[in-house]
């Protein structure tokens, strides 16, 4: 069982209970370091103030808001302390609201809500009363000194929370509102084939960012001492070339690859044979 990131009461009306808060889910990327090429040595990076022109050191930076063009106020830790909300061990659920008028743009960060042994059957009454009757409930919580609005919606066999994007947070692009068409019925019948036609159940496991995945693969090759060649392209005339191959396959199959492509290049037109028509009982070549 991973660790848990927040522990304390969920509460609604004169119900409450013990729970804690997992992450439901990770980025997994591949992260690189900055190296200087010569050496292999990691890159430090320094704060530079270009009117001193000097370095300076982290105890010497402070916070500014700019609030005109290169005019910033100053706003120190233990003035930011003073304001911020601190980690609460209660979770108060305000309102309850269909779970179709909730746009999925207000969706941020995933967590599995779980109950701790105290409070087991009060949520799993909760959980039943909002996949029954299509309800999410939308509760206050203030986590890492910070505060959330939070959606709570039943999933599998529990309940899955969601952190909340205010509005003022969503961009509006104007530029998105469909234009001013009329569409034609045997047009939208159209449409409406193609996507009878792609319709597929949703399976999660089937999509895989495959860029991810080539790049762990490039790292393993480069461990074992592989060419990489890329990503399945093939050379002009030749096989389809593998993408982390040992280095004399690789300098192989370029080899192959480019004399085919000379070959091709070099290939010239030959005359056909001659067709010659009688006209007249006059030969002519054609």
């Amino acid at each position: 069982m991973p660790a848990s990131v927040w522990t304390g009461y969920l509460t609604f009306g004169l119900i409450s209970m013990p729970v804690r808060l997992y992450s439901g889910a990770r980025s997994s990327r591949v992260s690189f370091h900055m190296l200087h090429r010569d050496d292999n040595t990691r890159i430090k990076q320094q704060l530079y103030c270009p009117a001193d022109d000097r370095v300076v050191e982290r105890s010497e930076i402070v916070k500014g808001y700019e609030y005109r063009k290169g005019a910033y106020v100053v706003i120190e830790p233990e003035e930011i302390k003073k304001v911020e909300p601190r980690t609460a061990k209660a979770m108060e659920i305000l309102e309850f609201v269909k779970a179709g008028e909730i746009d999925p743009v207000y969706f941020d960060s995933s967590y599995y809500l779980m109950p701790e042994e105290a409070g087991r059957r009060p949520y799993a009454l909760l959980a039943t009363a909002l996949r029954e009757s299509d309800y999410v409930a939308i509760a206050k919580l203030a986590m890492h000194n910070r505060e959330y609005t939070v959606f709570l919606r039943p999933y599998e066999k529990g309940i899955m929370l969601h952190t909340m994007y205010y509005q003022d947070e969503l961009s509006r692009i104007e530029q998105l509102a469909p234009p001013d068409l009329q569409v034609k019925e045997a047009e939208l019948k159209v449409a409406q084939q193609l996507i009878r036609a792609l319709q597929a159940k949703f399976e999660p496991r089937k999509y895989h960012d495959t860029f991810e995945e080539n790049l762990k693969q490039l790292i393993q090759a480069r461990l074992e001492g592989k060419e990489v060649s890329g990503t399945g392209r093939r050379p002009h005339g030749g096989p389809e070339a593998e993408p982390f191959q040992d280095g004399e396959k690789a300098r192989q199959t370029r080899r192959e690859g480019g004399r085919r492509s000379q070959d091709s290049r070099g290939r010239r037109k030959t005359p056909g044979p001659q067709v010659k028509e009688e006209t007249g009982g006059v030969k002519r070549s054609v």
